[in-house]
């Protein structure tokens, strides 16, 4: 998953802020705080930087071709008025 390194990099900000000491309840916490933020992104239905990216290459190229058709279309229509 893509977001994993938000979750480590949350979860070690975390980790960081809590005295060393703590021991068991360092790793319940860890554990416990990477599982809350995978299901708190789970339900925000985000999707990947790679799947972004793939949906506005197929809207760029479906916007030109878009473009190309409307010049067909004009030229079609001007040709059809003379």
């Amino acid at each position: 998953m893509k977001h994993e390194f938000k979750f480590e990099e949350i979860t070690r900000q975390v980790l960081d802020s809590l005295p060393s000491d703590l021991g068991k309840i360092r790793e319940d916490v860890e554990k416990n705080l990477k599982a809350g933020l995978q299901a708190t992104f789970s339900r925000l239905e985000l999707v990947s930087r790679e799947e972004f990216d793939i949906q506005i290459e197929l809207l760029s190229r479906t916007r030109a071709l878009v473009e190309e058709l409307e010049k067909k279309i004009d030229t079609l229509e001007q040709a059809g008025k003379s």
